[in-house]
């Protein structure tokens, strides 16, 4: 397995140019990420991503977590003493409040470290990501009580957080959860049972603090009945002390295709006397704010394909260059060659390299989204800037993970038999990648949230108003020079074009003819995540181009970025008319068969 080196000029190119990272940091309470501040990050963040979490990815991914007796789970080897490095250097905390220990920076800051994380170890990264969703939630809902109890340690990261919402009978459907809270005095007792809780129970922290989904007694039907409640593993004494255990077990873990360094734990509440649970925020609201939680891990699963898109791409580079087989096409006569020359090996990795570029790039521009929609003095620009983000993050979870699974699957297509062979290390991308489209919402999900809610309920005012910015780049694209410049201008003006007429099919047909608009769905959300990131990568090579003109740029890396722009344009952008008829018509053949006839 090769090691992994972070992008970090790719990342810099992302952060500066197209995210806007100076303008995040004029906001009010971003004064400290300075360009000094964030450049020391980011080499830390590299330096211990490759040398702490990179070495165990795949010695962690064979060995696996162990239930033990006592309903304890054991990590692998070197898990326990990677996590004790990453929380020790204050990674955990970045972009969290420093009246509870944070250190108060911007989320696009953070954003290129969980970046990095991942990559170098998407199963261990995860015990991060899922605390701090549960970080979010109870900043936002908690009571001064709680905040002060859970906060400091969770964003320490000496305590773990955990979204306890789906149970064996409900799946995504959660107007089926049965688990139930019965009060009791100032606190309630938990009974049910939850699936699929990632890092529900490990051996690296010395708390895990439990978000759980549960009905009260009284809760109406369905989803409007759902209520939120913090359960610690162990309870919390009054001086911060942790006191006996909490009536929550793990019974089993799930055997799992990938991400084998985090433990997905079945957990079970109130076998005995009931866990000790306590209401966050107002009753029957849980799904509520358990969406804000969601939102955040929407965010950070979108970025894991991100990751593990680089991360089989360095993989495949790699190999290529080293493996020798078959000749030059170009001197057939000479010796046999590294499989880098190979024109079908050089589209694959062309097409690895453009989308990963793009997803990041759309991923970190989100990230400023979200940083502004909380940080902007204005309230116009705040809400416009919350309204792209609530726009982009179906899309960036959506396209950015069904990329990341594309990329790792031509990863081993480009080592060809010895991909298949799991020593290489290429197969664990693509095993690892596969649940990013499934978990935080199923690209299904994330399609039917991005036409409902983010299209046709607002007739369309947010997506019009970001290809007014397209629109905007097509113009100064217009008078760019040279051939490259224009046929990414001629590409991304025919995709977003395709783009705009599906945003207003979908919006004029969306309750007249909603079956055939639901069956398009995820081909949209496809159309909306490569149009954005050829608009992203449009401007990438704009910049490019005008820092090789102004001189003093690294040539070579400017003129690489607009050549996989171009790449990008004439394999990516070009898909766009087609996918402009699947999302209009395939409704007609998706919905034409009767049950029986499958």
């Amino acid at each position: 397995m090769s090691d992994y080196i972070a992008p970090l000029q790719d990342i810099r190119f992302a952060l500066n140019e197209l995210a806007g990272l100076a303008r995040i940091a004029e906001l009010p309470g971003c004064e400290e990420a300075t360009p000094e501040m964030v450049d020391a990050i980011l080499d830390e963040a590299a330096k211990i991503s490759a040398g702490v979490l990179a070495p165990i990815n795949k010695s962690g991914d064979a060995e696996g977590c162990k239930l033990e007796p006592g309903f304890h789970v054991r990590t692998p080897a070197g898990c326990k003493e990677a996590y004790r490095q990453f929380i020790e250097g204050g990674w955990n905390g970045l972009n969290f409040p420093q009246e509870f220990g944070g250190q108060g920076l911007p989320k696009l800051v953070a954003t290129p470290v969980m970046e990095m994380a991942m990559a170098a170890n998407l199963g261990l990264s995860l015990c991060s990501l899922l605390t701090g969703g549960a970080i979010e939630a109870l900043l936002r809902y908690g009571t001064d009580a709680q905040k002060q109890t859970y906060l400091p340690n969770m964003i320490a990261g000496t305590w773990s957080g955990t979204m306890n919402l789906t149970e064996p009978q409900a799946g995504s459907d959660l107007s089926l959860i049965r688990s139930r809270a019965q009060p009791e005095g100032e606190h309630h007792r938990i009974y049910g049972q939850k699936i699929f809780i990632t890092h529900g129970e490990h051996d690296m922290v010395d708390n895990i603090i439990h978000l759980v989904l549960a009905r009260t007694p009284d809760a109406p039907e369905g989803v409007k009945g759902i209520s939120l409640f913090v359960v610690p593993k162990f309870l919390v004494n009054a001086d911060g002390s942790l006191g006996r255990r909490n009536d929550v077990r793990c019974v089993s873990l799930e055997h799992k295709l990938g991400i084998h360094t985090s433990p997905t734990a079945v957990l079970a509440y109130g076998d005995e006397e009931g866990a000790i649970g306590y209401l966050v925020g107002a009753e029957n609201r849980g799904l509520e704010y358990m969406f804000v939680m969601m939102n955040e891990a929407r965010f950070a699963v979108g970025l894991q394909g991100v990751a593990i898109a680089d991360r089989a791409y360095q993989h495949a580079v790699a190999y290529a260059k080293e493996r020798i087989q078959g000749k030059d096409l170009a001197n057939p006569a000479g010796k046999s060659v590294s499989i880098i020359h190979h024109p079908d090996i050089r589209r694959m990795l062309m097409s690895m390299r453009a989308l990963t570029e793009s997803t990041r790039a759309v991923a970190y521009v989100t990230g400023a989204a979200i940083d502004r929609a909380h940080g902007e003095p204005d309230p116009a620009a705040r809400e416009a800037a919350r309204a792209f983000a609530d726009f982009m993050i179906p899309i960036h979870k959506g396209w950015a993970t069904e990329a990341g699974v594309e990329v790792a699957n031509l990863g081993i297509q480009v080592h060809g038999g010895m991909g298949f062979v799991e020593e290489t290390g290429a197969a664990q991308y693509l095993r690892d990648a596969r649940i990013t489209t499934i978990y935080e919402g199923t690209t299904g999900i994330q399609a039917n949230d991005l036409i409902g809610r983010k299209t046709a309920r607002e007739g369309g005012k947010t997506a019009k108003a970001i290809i007014a910015q397209m629109q905007g780049l097509l113009e100064q694209l217009a008078a760019a020079p040279g051939g490259d410049m224009q046929a990414i201008r001629s590409a991304l003006a025919e995709a977003v074009a395709a783009f705009e007429s599906c945003v207003d099919w979908i919006v004029a047909n969306f309750r007249s003819d909603t079956l055939a608009v639901h069956a398009g769905a995820v081909p949209f959300l496809k159309l909306a995540g490569i149009v954005c990131g050829g608009w992203q990568m449009a401007r990438a090579a704009l910049i490019a181009q005008q820092q090789l003109a102004a001189g003093g740029a690294d040539a070579a890396f400017c003129s690489a970025k607009i050549a996989t722009t171009r790449f990008y344009a004439d394999t990516f952008l070009a898909q766009a008319a087609g996918l402009r008829h699947t999302v209009m018509c395939t409704g007609a053949g998706a919905m034409a068969l009767t049950e029986q006839q499958f």
